[in-house]
């Protein structure tokens, strides 16, 4: 059986650590796997069975599960089964879990809040409850979100009150709590990451910022003509999300479980990232961008910007990427996706500021290739 030989391995193995990460196929999931199979963990991702594959971001480091050495495994469950829950928990018993599965389109959640909350928000409690029937000693990580602080005055820290302001939020705010609940009700080792918004080239395509990046790669290709918006007077706090994923891993590496704010401590509007990207294309953006009511949310969220005192404090995390930087990087990979030569400065940029496990290679080209189906080990 496949279990037993897993659990073989690790007790032969010695020191070899054992992840699961929930969500593992989105953006987050697939740069926190790279990260970790870079430190030897061996890994474990849940995945959703689907009619399509939606694999794409990490067909790249996927490996055949009949390979000797193989440390990436994926598991098809579903968090809303309790039973299946439960069976992953006892069957791999974890050193870690990195829980980033979560119905995250906020204004889908105004559209569908029932899954929103049974997903991301009671999907938390049902791992939460696993580990602790289990007797496991993993460590958790909750990933929570900057929606939960809402309409809160900027800016916001661990001790702010949350006032969410969207189905996607309010699941959020029941996750956060509930996962200090077990912490301190419980003993359990079970920490969140309250992220402001992380973006890169694998940011799902409906999400603004590369909607935008997406467009510009397009209009330059010759595809398009225009971009349809919403609200573009938003204020958000932007990174990158891979510095981001490197957070979450010092999080569950503390001596105690804790809850810390992760972001750059600077805002940007939507139409100052809109500017920024058609510029860096050579485009007048006010030639292309429109405005839509259709985009616009039933209660908007105007400013959301970091206070990371305590984690540049406590974990000395602090980010590199800056958001001129961000927006190059983005666009660099939407235009190189588009089969266009990018500008460049967005591979220059991860060289100098990021590690060897999130170069330019890694985090788009081969992305680039799986995508179009010609994924590479190499």
């Amino acid at each position: 059986m496949v279990g037993e030989r897993l659990r073989t391995r690790f007790q032969q193995g010695g020191t070899l650590k054992r992840a699961v990460v929930t969500g593992i196929t989105g953006q987050d999931g697939s740069y926190l796997a790279e990260l970790l199979l870079s430190k030897g963990y061996e890994v474990h991702g849940v995945i959703r069975r689907a009619s399509t594959f939606n694999t794409s971001r990490i067909d790249h480091i996927y490996q055949d599960p009949n390979h000797p050495n193989v440390k990436l495994f994926l598991h098809h469950g579903d968090l809303s089964t309790t039973e299946w829950i439960l069976n992953l928990i006892y069957s791999l018993a974890p050193d870690e879990l990195y829980h980033l599965a979560a119905q995250s389109h906020v204004k889908v959640s105004f559209d569908i809040p029932e899954y929103t909350g049974d997903i991301t928000g009671l999907g938390t409690m049902r791992l939460l409850e696993a580990i602790r029937r289990s007797g496991a000693k993993t460590r958790f990580y909750q990933a929570s979100s900057s929606e939960m602080f809402g309409s809160a005055p900027p800016p916001q820290s661990e001790a702010t009150v949350f006032q969410p302001r969207s189905p996607y939020a309010a699941a959020k705010v029941y996750a956060h709590a509930v996962t200090r609940i077990y912490r301190e009700g419980y003993g359990l080792y079970a920490a969140s990451g309250i992220l402001f918004n992380h973006e890169s080239p694998r940011r799902g395509e409906t999400f603004v910022t590369r909607k935008i990046t997406r467009s510009v790669a397009a209009i330059l290709a010759g595809r398009e003509d225009s971009l349809y918006l919403g609200n573009l007077d938003a204020r958000r706090d932007w990174g990158y999300a891979p510095e981001y994923v490197e957070a979450m891993w010092q999080i569950l590496q503390q001596d105690d479980a804790d809850d810390y704010v992760i972001g750059t401590g600077e805002t940007h509007s939507v139409r100052e990232f809109v500017e920024e990207a058609f510029a860096y294309a050579g485009l007048d953006w006010q030639k292309f961008v429109k405005t839509s009511e259709r985009y616009l949310r039933p209660l908007e969220v105007d400013v959301l910007v970091a206070d990371p005192a305590k984690a540049r404090a406590k974990l000395g995390w602090r980010s590199q990427v800056g958001f001129r930087d961000l927006v190059a990087i983005m666009v660099d990979a939407d235009v190189e996706a588009a089969g266009l030569k990018p500008h460049g400065r967005g591979k220059t940029i991860l060289e100098e500021k990021i590690g060897h496990w999130n170069s330019w290679h890694n985090s788009v080209s081969r992305l680039v290739k799986a995508v179009s189906g010609q994924a590479s080990q190499h």
